[in-house]
């Protein structure tokens, strides 16, 4: 077998639920089993897909800041209630618990790297408020 560097910025790495360890394209399938390691450099909001909620029904997600810094905004739980938000520097992780809508808003240019469980993931359309 040989061993080769993997770039993280142009593969996913899935570990599938018997152990193996696979960089694959860059593809989202919200219908996959196993868990998924995905690296983003990201230069504005809408590379985080900003305008929407995103939520994953399967797994909590733990969501990383690798260098720059992002605001990780909470959906409330309920009607009238205000967007929790935590700040993540560079270095720095938050974990999403499971079932929790959220979406991520960036400070600047950023590399983020976040791992879940892509089955059971929607995202919803933001309304501007």
């Amino acid at each position: 077998m040989t061993v080769a560097p993997i770039d993280l910025f142009s593969s996913f790495i899935h570990l599938d639920d018997g152990g193996q360890v696979r960089a694959e394209p860059p593809v989202f399938d919200s219908e996959r089993d196993g868990w998924q390691v995905m690296t983003f450099h990201v230069e504005t909001d809408a590379d985080v897909h900003g305008d929407h909620w995103e939520i994953h029904t399967e797994a909590d997600e733990l969501v990383s800041c690798l260098t720059g810094g992002i605001r990780l905004f909470f959906r409330p739980e309920q009607p009238g209630g205000l967007e929790e938000e935590v700040r993540l520097a560079a270095g720095t992780a938050a974990v999403v618990p499971r079932g929790r809508w959220h979406r991520i808003a960036l400070d600047g240019p950023s590399d983020i790297m976040s791992v879940t469980l892509p089955r059971g993931s929607r995202l919803q359309r933001r309304a501007e408020g």
